[in-house]
């Protein structure tokens, strides 16, 4: 079993930055993905790191601007987000699992989620 944690939500005004934390306790290292829910709307896929951290995969409208890196040391994944904008007001989830494609985002294939955080970006 694995517990997901995230951290670092908040509120910025646009052009700001923050920076996520998923903690992982349990059993480890697994790819894991963020997501992020706007209001009103579904969720969706933001970006993706494999569990060695080769890989990384973004939807087009994050690409440039936030970063997913990884240090399995401390189990902690993390979402850098520079150049926020209102559109980026969502909550945001992250979740592992055993992928077979990193380019799909699809949630099906995450066993383990975290509780979200939120960002909320004004302008």
């Amino acid at each position: 079993q694995v517990q997901l944690v995230e951290s670092g939500g908040g509120s910025v005004q646009a052009g700001g930055s923050l920076r996520l934390s998923c903690a992982a306790s349990g059993r480890s290292p697994y790819d894991v993905g963020w997501f992020r829910r706007a209001p009103g709307k579904e969720r969706e896929f933001v970006t993706v790191i494999s569990w060695n951290g080769i890989l990384t995969y973004y939807t087009d409208s994050v690409k440039g601007r936030f970063t997913i890196s990884r240090d399995n040391a401390l189990n902690t994944v993390y979402l850098q987000m520079d150049r926020l904008g209102p559109d980026d007001t969502a909550v945001y989830y992250c979740a592992a699992g055993a992928l077979t494609s990193y380019t799909a985002g699809e949630e099906s294939q995450y066993t383990y989620w975290g509780q979200g955080t939120q960002v909320t970006v004004s302008s």
